[in-house]
């Protein structure tokens, strides 16, 4: 048997670290050797990992494959404006790219364009083809060079055997890698045929053609890819998360959780874990309560998560966040139901272990989900889980034997599917036990398998 071990090159936008800058830390990064040891540094005070599912399935899968033996020398490539330039952790090299402040402005502005525009949110955008006549596309486009050449420059003293390029940020990459070796591309957002216009087809079917193969989330984003004329290798490969942090709390952080947000032991809690963010719904949810409150007063609405790296300060900046957690926050006043809303922003996941091992269901809301991950955790703590039909993982669920679904634009049937399964906790279990089933196919075993096959297809 011949042993293979990579050498790999990953690019993502979204670091795997956000720093909590401050006056000290910048003092103690300039004393620490470089490449920092993040050993060196403590998490919570000096650093955190980012939030979203690109990171969280991208981290477990190089980790995995380094302990198998089957990666080697590997480095991930991100956007990271105040964070160190090199850093080492778990023996996976974090290189961190930096725009000027005038230029993060402008790809943030076309990033989002981008995104609103394949989530469908097209209502209170400018004609689609402006964004090739935009200034702001020109800083698109040098993000994408910055770290295409970052990426040159490292293939040249580490000759990595393949490149792996991580969403729709990073597209453009691949046709900037002026490289033989296999370029691989990963697509996470949603990819329905009928959000694409007309006039983006002809410059996606050329970035796409850049790849040698491209990974999508679901079955039907590869006809999605097929009918832009993507000649290449294509699959599909359900999104993955490492279980092993999603542990049953200890009673007494449980008990401090719960204190800390005035939960009390009769209280029925509704979970909903995402992002701040309009496509992710919560306004749905909040709407839904009013009428689930006239037959359990008790009920109590927990909204956990706080910005992504774009609307963060220690990201691009983008205020949607705030934003929208004010608009969410007037909207419970306005229903007066304020004192059943729970905000919580960033939580620990010991907190947030804690926070699905005492709620009752599960929701994800979202107008339009890539995938949705945060199913597959509530289903680690068998919890029983009503999913948007608009998003990725509802091709997993059978309605009524593992999940329930819901059109995200009907808000009395997601009450009716809310009262339903307080109601009837029976259902509920079983529900919850099936989806537990239901989650093996996206665990980090199943997804280290899926990708390390087709990853080593191409040597």
């Amino acid at each position: 048997m011949i042993f293979i071990s990579l050498k790999i090159c990953v690019n993502t936008q979204t670091p795997l670290l956000k720093f909590n800058l401050n006056s000290n830390l910048e003092k103690t990064l300039k004393a620490l050797p470089k490449p920092l040891d993040l050993t060196l540094l403590k998490e919570n005070r000096d650093y955190n990992f980012s939030p979203g599912g690109v990171t969280r399935m991208v981290f477990p899968l190089l980790k995995e494959l380094t302990y198998k033996g089957l990666l080697k020398d590997t480095h991930w490539v991100s956007l990271n404006p105040f964070g160190p330039t090199k850093v080492i952790v778990d023996g996976i090299t974090l290189n961190h790219i930096s725009l000027p402040s005038e230029k993060l402005k402008g790809y943030g502005i076309t990033k989002e364009f981008i995104w609103k525009t394949f989530h469908g949110l097209t209502q209170d955008l400018g004609p689609i083809t402006q964004i090739f006549w935009q200034d702001e596309f020109s800083d698109f486009t040098f993000y994408n060079r910055l770290s295409a050449e970052r990426i040159l420059k490292l293939d040249r003293k580490h000759d990595f055997d393949l490149f792996y390029i991580h969403d729709f940020q990073q597209l453009a990459v691949g046709h900037m890698l002026h490289t033989l070796k296999p370029k691989i591309f990963r697509w996470h957002i949603p990819f329905d045929e009928s959000s694409v216009p007309e006039e983006w087809r002809d410059f996606l079917s050329l970035y796409f053609n850049s790849y040698d193969a491209i990974i999508v989330s679901c079955k039907k984003y590869i006809k999605t890819l097929h009918h832009l004329g993507y000649n290449g290798k294509a699959y599909y490969a359900y999104p993955y998360i490492d279980s092993s942090p999603y542990v049953k709390p200890t009673k007494q952080e449980l008990n401090n959780f719960c204190e800390k947000l005035k939960i009390d032991k009769e209280d029925k809690v509704i979970l909903v874990v995402a992002r701040l963010d309009p496509m992710k719904g919560q306004d749905r949810v909040i709407r839904a309560l009013r009428e689930v409150i006239k037959d359990f007063p008790e009920v109590k609405l927990l909204l956990i998560g706080n910005g992504s790296f774009s609307s963060s300060k220690q990201g691009i900046g983008l205020s949607k966040a705030e934003r929208w957690l004010n608009h969410l926050k007037n909207l419970a006043k306005e229903l007066e139901i304020e004192d059943k809303v729970i905000f919580t922003g960033y939580v620990s996941q010991r907190e947030l272990n804690a926070a699905y091992y005492r709620c009752d269901l599960t929701i994800l809301p979202s107008i339009k989900e890539g995938f949705g991950l945060v199913v597959i955790e509530g289903w680690l703590f068998k919890k029983p889980a009503i999913v948007s039909v608009k998003a990725g993982i509802a091709e997993l669920i059978n309605e009524g034997e593992n999940g329930l679904l819901f059109n995200p634009e009907d808000e009395e049937a997601l009450a009716y599917k809310i009262s339903y399964l307080l109601n009837n906790p029976k259902k509920a279990r079983i529900l919850g036990n099936k989806g537990y089933d239901t989650s093996k196919k996206c665990l980090i075993d199943e997804g280290v398998k899926v990708e390390s096959d087709i990853l080593l297809g191409f040597l």
